[in-house]
């Protein structure tokens, strides 16, 4: 059974106004928690990067490939590539 909270005191306020004299005690993050700050520095999140990452380019296709393509379903672009890669390897361009 959930324990019901208690009103907080008369007066109370979780968020008060800052003074100037709040404003010339704080401190940067960085100098309060360093060893968190180098951690969240350090990870940046995302996807680790790659040797030889993949380009963009952009070119037209005939409509009815494309359809093709795309209608064998999901992974289509990495079957592309493959099927050139083959190409490429056996002099085909």
């Amino acid at each position: 059974m959930a324990r019901k909270l208690e009103p907080p005191p008369p007066g109370f306020d979780d968020n008060p106004e800052w003074t100037e004299e709040n404003f010339a005690r704080a401190k940067p993050f960085s100098e309060v928690f360093p060893e968190q700050y180098a951690s969240w520095k350090k990870n940046k999140g995302g996807r680790p990067p790659v040797e030889q990452p993949k380009v963009h380019i952009g070119f037209r296709l005939a409509a009815d490939v494309v359809k093709g393509v795309r209608a064998t379903g999901p992974g289509y672009n990495a079957r592309v590539e493959k099927v050139l890669r083959e190409a490429l390897a056996k002099g085909r361009f």
